[in-house]
């Protein structure tokens, strides 16, 4: 999933959310490095994240995209589901998408001190673009998927895959309803899980 869906899936826990965004960014013995709740998040956006990629409608999603994008399709759906939820975004949260924006950012900053140097340079440019709100627009999806497309090793054509999402808009909003429905439940449990387990140590 991409970071709007891992920061509402942190379920308002600050520590949780910061494991959540940086869970890309760290390797190995790294891990011991964190807070207790930092090292749950961390672990909890790597559950998501598999649970996304084995998921049987992401994949049905994703059969859509492959012949133009092959193996970008990941990458592209998990935006796709960003502009969905932040789209969609009353059904799911009380709180305003460009309040819990700005909250999100406020949060990460509060431990911008023991984050990878490497995530805070990503972090400069989404807090400063606001990511998270863009993505909840084609506009904003496309200037992300532009982005990416300038930063792979290969011609992904991800500069022009919102066409691919305009095309299909209805039937990937089906798609993302059902399944954003089973993570968000997974999700919950999952934390539980995590945070039961370290818990009983």
């Amino acid at each position: 999933m991409n970071y709007l869906a891992h920061a509402y899936l942190s379920f308002d826990q600050e520590e949780v959310l910061v494991g959540n965004f940086i869970g890309d960014f760290v390797k190995g013995k790294m891990m011991s490095s964190f807070p207790q709740e930092v090292q749950n998040g961390i672990k909890l956006h790597r559950a998501i994240d598999k649970f996304t990629d084995t998921h049987p409608l992401v994949r049905a999603g994703q059969t859509y995209l492959r012949p133009q994008f092959g193996h970008y399709s990941t990458v592209i759906t998990d935006i796709y589901f960003d502009y969905y939820l932040g789209k969609n975004w009353e059904r799911y949260s009380d709180i305003p998408l460009e309040v819990f924006t700005q909250n999100t950012y406020r949060s990460i900053e509060k431990y911008e001190k023991i984050v990878p140097e490497r995530f805070l340079g990503m972090f400069e440019w989404m807090r400063k673009d606001n990511w998270l709100l863009q993505y909840s627009s084609i506009a904003g999806i496309q200037k992300s998927l532009t982005g990416l497309s300038k930063r792979t090793r290969f011609d992904s054509k991800m500069e022009l895959a919102h066409l691919a999402l305009l095309e299909r808009e209805a039937e990937f909003q089906v798609i993302f309803f059902a399944f954003f429905e089973d993570l968000e439940t997974f999700a919950r449990e999952k934390l539980i899980e995590i945070q039961d387990s370290n818990a009983g140590h």
